[in-house]
C-alpha cells in the first residue's frame, strides 16, 4: 500500500519557541505517527528574536530529516521590527521563497496550511489552487481583523485588500480548522460554507505527575510565551500596583523583552527566553500562572490554557472571548475582565493563599486532562482527511 503524503506550510517551526512552532510541531508529528510521509515548509527559523539562528546563517534553502519529517526552510528577510512596512517586506519575502518553493519541488496531493500571517497564506492557497491540491485551511487567528482590534492597522485599501486575501483563503479551501467557535462562526457570517473542524491548539505531551507543596508568602505567578504588542504585558503592569505579598516572574522573547527585562519594581522578575523543556520544570515554582490580552481579539484562546493546566497550574486569565468560557466552566482558575486593570489590581490585592489552596494543582491537571483531549482530537480529524 502507497503511503500517503502530505505537506505543511507555516511561518513558525521548531527550533523556534512558542505556541505558533509548537502547534505545527504537534501536528507533524501526528501525522507522521498515524502513517503520513510528511514534509514541512517554513522560513529559516528567526521567530521571534527577528535574526536567522546561527546554525542556519547565509543560507537560502535547508533540508532535513527531523525525527522521519521531512523539513524544507527557505530563504527570507527576517524582522521583528514594529515598523508596518519593514514587517511587511520580511512576510513577502517568505512568500517569494513559497512560490519557487511549489513551482520546482513535487508537492503532495494534500497541503495543509498555517493561516496567519495572510500574505503567506495567500501565497500557499493559491498555489495550492493553481495546482489542484486539496488544501485544508488552520486558522488560528482571524487576520486582518485582530489586526484592527489590535490597533495595529486601520480600515482603508490595504485592510480591504487583506480582507479579499483571507476571502479567497476561505473560498478555495476544502476543509477549514478553527482553533475556536468564535472562529468558525466568523467563517460562516462571511457566506463560506466550506467543511469546517474545531481544532483546537492542544498539548500532547505526556502529563507529568503533580505534587502538593504547602503555600508560602508571597505568592508567585507566572507568565510565559510571547511578548509581543498582542500581550500588552509590559503596559499591564504599568497600569497596576503589585500588593507586596505578589511576584509576577517572566519568560519568554519578544518586541516588549527590553522594556520587561529593566523592571522598576523589584517584585517583578525577567528570566529570558527557555526552552519548553526547562520551562515544565520551573512551572513547578509558581502558584499560578498569568494569560492576557491587552485587547478583546474575537476568536483567539490562548493555548497556554491548555499547557499550563495540563501541568497542573491554575490559570488567571485576562484574554477576553472563548478563553475566559473554558476556563470558567472547567473550573481552572480565575477570569478578570480583559482591559480592566482596576479589575485586575483588586483581584491581586485580595488574593490568598486561601484562595489559591482552593485550586489545587492535582485537581487542576484532571480536568484539563479530561477536557483537552489531543487524542480524542485528532483522530477525528483524521477521518476529515481521509473523505477529502
Amino acid at each position: 500500500m502507497r503511503q500517503k503524503s502530505i505537506l505543511l506550510v507555516s511561518n513558525y517551526y521548531p527550533p523556534e519557541r512558542g505556541a505558533a512552532p509548537n502547534r505545527i510541531h504537534i501536528m507533524a508529528q501526528a501525522l507522521q505517527k498515524a502513517g503520513y510521509r510528511v514534509q514541512v515548509v517554513c522560513p529559516l527559523p528567526n521567530y521571534p528574536t527577528g535574526t536567522v539562528y546561527a546554525a542556519f546563517k547565509r543560507k537560502v534553502y535547508s533540508k532535513t530529516m527531523e525525527n522521519d519529517i521531512e523539513v524544507h526552510r527557505l530563504w527570507l528577510w527576517p524582522s521583528k521590527s514594529t515598523n508596518k512596512l519593514v514587517r511587511l517586506l520580511s512576510m513577502l519575502s517568505f512568500s517569494f521563497s513559497l512560490k519557487w518553493f511549489f513551482l520546482l519541488k513535487r508537492i503532495p496531493s494534500q497541503v495543509i496550511v498555517q493561516y496567519s500571517p495572510v500574505f503567506v497564506g495567500f501565497t500557499a492557497v493559491w498555489w495550492c489552487w493553481l495546482l489542484r491540491k486539496k488544501t485544508i485551511l488552520n486558522v488560528s487567528d482571524l487576520w486582518p481583523l485582530a489586526g484592527l482590534e489590535m490597533g495595529i492597522l486601520q480600515k482603508g485599501w490595504y485592510y480591504t485588500l487583506l480582507e479579499k486575501m483571507e476571502r479567497f483563503c476561505y473560498r478555495k479551501s476544502h476543509l477549514i480548522l478553527g482553533q475556536s467557535e468564535e472562529i468558525l462562526s466568523h467563517i460562516v457570517k462571511q457566506g463560506f460554507q466550506s467543511r469546517r473542524f474545531l481544532y483546537r491548539n492542544l498539548p500532547a505531551f505526556a502529563p507529568p505527575s503533580v505534587n502538593e507543596t504547602p503555600k508560602k508568602l508571597p505568592i508567585k505567578i507566572m507568565y510565559a510565551g510571547l511578548l509581543g504588542m498582542a500581550q500588552g504585558l509590559s503596559k499591564i503592569l504599568a497600569a497596576i500596583e503589585l500588593p507586596p505579598h505578589v511576584e509576577i516572574h517572566i519568560y519568554g522573547d519578544g518586541p516588549d523583552a527590553e522594556t520587561l527585562a529593566q523592571p522598576k519594581n523589584v517584585q517583578v522578575i525577567y528570566n529570558g527566553a527557555v526552552s519548553r523543556e526547562t520551562l515544565h520544570q520551573e512551572i513547578t515554582k509558581y502558584d499560578l500562572a498569568f494569560i492576557p490580552l491587552i485587547n478583546r481579539i474575537y476568536g483567539s484562546v490562548p493555548s497556554k490554557i491548555f499547557e499550563f493546566t495540563r501541568l497542573g497550574l491554575p490559570v488567571l486569565y485576562m484574554a477576553g472571548g472563548e478563553g475566559g468560557a473554558l476556563v470558567s466552566e472547567n473550573k481552572l482558575g480565575w477570569v478578570v475582565p480583559v482591559q480592566d486593570f482596576d479589575a485586575l489590581q483588586q483581584f491581586l490585592k485580595q488574593l490568598t493563599l486561601e484562595q489559591v489552596e482552593a485550586f489545587p494543582k492535582q485537581e487542576i491537571q484532571q480536568r484539563a486532562i479530561a477536557a483537552f483531549d489531543f487524542e480524542r482530537q485528532f483522530s477525528l480529524f483524521l477521518k476529515e482527511l481521509e473523505i477529502l
